[in-house]
């Protein structure tokens, strides 16, 4: 339950109660501050009856029968002497215009503000309520009505005389009244009765629940919600009432409207005022508590509460207790609720107190989050609203929240907020960064500080590299990699850490974060020096982006044992700026890694390291003799006879077979073979290669008493020599393995020879066949002959002009065409005629001719 806080300067006093404070994490809905100014010197002397809320100002009515006009502030603007005693009720139509006032001797009087237009009346008795026409400012609606004993409607006629009609009596006296629209409705000791003005008709009485109460000690309170929601609260009952049109059918002598109860609720408190306040209603319920040391009921401080109506009971959204002045002498008669449609303002008026409440802002919303130490949720709510809070700025509520997370401990989250809390605020930073400093707490804030955009001092940044060159290498190593060069002064971090490394020289750490160093600074051979020193994979990356080439020359050793490969694709890359006899030179004590540039050096290119390839024999031969018989087949520019000798030293038959044959030497380089390898198989391969008769005749006599070379040479041997040249010299008696295997083979051989022999054969004359059909087809085709045709010999048109002349002509089938007299006549040597043309050509006699004669 929340308590609301009454201050002299027009905030509430603190309610009592601390430990119910103190436990209470739910937002109050309302606010409050006490009416001060006029109304603090009126209640001093006097005592609040009654008053009236107009949205531009208020109408108080006093115990000594004064009416006070107000502005919203609390400050008098006009006085009216009504009556020397109590004013019971003060009302005001909708403009704000006219004032109606009523007072306990019976006095009654309705008025213009700013009009001389005024109505006196006197009744013998105590007048309770009144009420004017909420359009009393329109000539048609010049009504109001008074209680008493009885309720009376004063009407203006068209000669301005007032004329009055009884509207209902015999039920006590009318203690409250509402009008709204066409609708008055008024309580009375029996119940409520609501009366329709258009049709001048009664249509409901809504009969009270606790007749035991007594209706002058805890009168009936009334409000409209909208023109047909009546809002009923008597005791401790409240009822919502909805006014409906009845149904022509349904009519006969009923009225023609009915009222229709859509929720019914008993409250915990007895009511003194009720206000709709969007689907809810606000409450002023007057408190009665036993004591318990004395066990008598006293008067406890009236509550306002929010309740949300449904329709057999209610939940309550939030209640406050009120410390009224005077509230232990109140009885419940004597507090009233007042509010303003407009602004959602409610009065709770007392007789020695006013107190206004209305609802929370955004501002006042943000007051309670930073009073309960919710500051991110503050600083959303400001963010959301920036546009509506006026008392707040987002600035202070970050940097209220920074602070608290550092006396809370949190140091990385409130320096994680800094960067959206400050912002691009360079001054604020840099505050922030001394207040970490001073608590020891500047790691925290180094990943967040601004890089670009605003940048701090060059101090602040040099400030946390060295309070982590102290502490924490890598972490001063990650700065200097995250940071910008520009943030800090370069010279005098080099030199802290210069100054590092003379007590831990070894520290690869600081080592690679000073050639980081040294790069930013543009002194490369010095960050090329560390790089080489630490193998660190880097070094090749700074090379290229900065063109060190000529700062390698004396180091290629060193690259090449860091990373041999990326060093000689580097180098290969940039011959034309370290030069193919540069790094052999340097390579020089180290033929291994000689071995691996030429190597590569020749896979590129066979040929731009030629005047090395006689040193490579060597270096395959000792370093890498897989690939030294590949590269003696590639090369064309190493010495055959050095790379003999080398091979022959070292024993290597394989490639000193390949180096024999390709020196001419075939039949020591098979001797070899059978000799050296024993292998029957490659013996026979390289005869094939060399497809030398001599060659298979040495494979052959070399073989003849070796039976596993036989059975070799019969099962690959026939498809390059007769196996009757081997099958002839084998001796009689001579077991060779698998020897029937082995000529099954060679007559399968010899059937598929025949077979595809005769196979290819039948295509053969198959497809001379069918060319030649195709030529005879092609030849028996006509030809046409017209005027555009030529005699290509003597280029006139093949057709004579004279169609009736007998002519002679030949085409051939190349479709040439002749005179026949144009064609050279045929002799003894050369019988048939043949296209000249054709013939000239060498495109092959047209010999095949078409004669046409006419």
């Amino acid at each position: 339950m929340a308590e609301a806080e009454e201050q002299e300067t027009g905030s509430l006093e603190e309610s009592t109660d601390e430990s119910e404070e103190e436990e209470s994490e739910e937002e109050p809905k309302l606010k409050y501050e006490r009416l001060s100014n006029g109304v603090t010197e009126i209640l001093q002397k006097d005592a609040a009856s009654c008053m009236t809320v107009h949205d531009k100002f208020l109408a108080l009515g006093t115990h000594y029968g004064k009416v006070y006009l107000l502005d919203v502030q609390g400050n008098i603007t006009q006085k009216f002497d009504v009556s020397p005693v109590k004013i019971n009720q003060v009302s005001l139509d909708e403009s704000g215009e006219h004032m109606g006032v009523c007072a306990e001797d019976g006095k009654v009087q309705v008025f213009g503000l700013y009009s001389g237009e005024e109505f006196h009346e006197t009744f013998d008795c105590p007048i309770k309520i009144i009420a004017v026409h909420p359009h009393f400012v329109r000539s048609s609606c010049k009504q109001f009505v008074t209680g008493g004993k009885k309720l009376l409607l004063f009407e203006r006629s068209w000669m301005s005389r007032w004329k009055s009609s009884v509207l209902h009596e015999g039920e006590g006296n009318i203690r409250s009244v509402k009008w709204r629209g066409h609708l008055i409705a008024w309580a009375n000791n029996m119940g409520v009765k609501i009366f329709d003005i258009t049709s001048k008709q009664r249509i409901t009485n809504v009969p009270r629940d606790d007749i035991s109460l007594r209706p002058d000690m805890y009168p009936c309170s009334l409000c409209w919600k909208d023109d047909v929601t009546l809002i009923i609260g008597w005791g401790t009952s409240v009822k919502i009432c909805s006014v409906k049109e009845r149904h022509a059918s349904e009519m006969r002598d009923l009225p023609s409207r009915y009222v229709e109860i859509v929720s019914q609720f008993e409250t915990e408190f007895y009511i003194s005022g009720l206000a709709p306040l969007c689907d809810q209603l606000v409450v002023l319920s007057y408190v009665k508590e036993v004591s318990e040391k004395t066990e008598r009921e006293y008067c406890a401080r009236p509550r306002l509460d929010i309740i949300q109506p449904l329709s057999e009971t209610c939940e309550e959204i939030s209640s406050d207790a009120l410390t009224v002045r005077g509230f232990q002498e109140n009885e419940c008669r004597d507090y009233h609720l007042e509010y303003s449609e407009g602004e959602s303002l409610f009065y709770i008026v007392s007789p020695r107190d006013v107190v206004v409440a209305k609802e929370r802002d955004q501002d006042d919303h943000i007051d309670w989050l930073l009073e309960k130490k919710k500051y991110e949720e503050a600083l959303m709510a400001a963010e959301i609203s920036q546009k509506n809070i006026k008392r707040h700025k987002i600035l202070d509520i970050g940097l209220a929240y920074i602070n608290h997370l550092v006396a809370k401990g949190e140091y990385d989250i409130a320096a994680r907020k800094c960067q959206k809390i400050l912002g691009k605020n360079a001054a604020l930073w840099e505050y922030e960064v001394y207040k970490f400093k001073e608590i020891g707490q500047l790691k925290a804030i180094s990943p967040y500080l601004p890089r670009g955009d605003p940048v701090l001092k060059p101090l602040i940044y040099e400030m946390i590299l060295h309070e982590f060159l102290e502490s924490d290498y890598e972490g001063f190593a990650t700065l200097i990699r995250e940071w910008p060069g520009d943030l800090y002064n370069n010279s005098v971090i080099v030199q802290a850490v210069r100054d590092h490394l003379k007590k831990d020289s070894q520290n690869r750490t600081l080592l690679k974060t000073l050639a980081e160093l040294y790069t930013y600074d543009k002194n490369y051979g010095n960050a090329l020096e560390i790089y080489l020193t630490l193998r660190h994979k880097d070094v090749f990356q700074l090379i290229h982006k900065h063109n060190l080439f000529s700062s390698i020359k004396d180091k290629i050793v060193l690259l090449m044992d860091f990373d041999s490969e990326k060093a000689v694709d580097m180098l290969l890359d940039n011959e034309d700026k370290i030069s193919i006899k540069k790094v052999v030179e340097e390579l020089e004590d180290r033929p291994e890694l000689q071995h691996v540039y030429l190597h590569k050096l020749f896979k590129r290119d066979h040929h731009k390291g030629q005047r090395y390839h006689e040193k490579q024999i060597s270096l395959y031969a000792e370093f890498d003799r897989p690939n030294l018989l590949p590269f003696l087949r590639d090369s064309i520019h190493c010495p055959l006879e050095k790379a003999l000798e080398i091979c022959q030293q070292r024993n290597f038959v394989e490639e000193t077979v390949y180096l024999l044959s390709r020196m001419g030497n075939s039949r020591s380089a098979l001797k070899m073979i059978m000799e050296e390898l024993h292998d029957v198989d490659k013996a026979i391969e390289f005869a094939k290669e060399q497809d030398d008769a001599e060659l298979w005749e040495d494979l052959i006599l070399y073989s003849i008493d070796k039976p596993p070379f036989i059975t070799g040479l019969l099962n690959n041997i026939g498809t390059h020599v007769d196996p009757i040249l081997l099958i002839h010299r084998i001796k009689e008696g001579m077991e060779i393995p698998n020897l029937r295997d082995s000529l099954v083979k060679i007559l399968q051989d010899y059937n598929l020879q025949i077979l595809l022999r005769e196979g290819c054969k039948k295509i053969l004359v198959a497809d001379s066949l069918s060319l030649l059909k195709k030529m005879h087809r092609t030849q028996m085709k006509g030809i046409l002959v017209d005027e555009e045709n030529i005699c290509e010999s003597c280029l006139s048109p093949i057709l004579p002009s004279d169609a009736a002349k007998p002519f002679s002509m030949v085409v051939f089938h190349c479709r040439h065409m002749f005179h026949k007299e144009c064609l050279p006549v045929p002799s003894m040597t050369s019988p048939a005629q043949f296209c000249n043309i054709c013939s000239a050509k060498h495109r092959g006699p047209g010999s095949a001719i078409l004669e046409m004669k006419k």
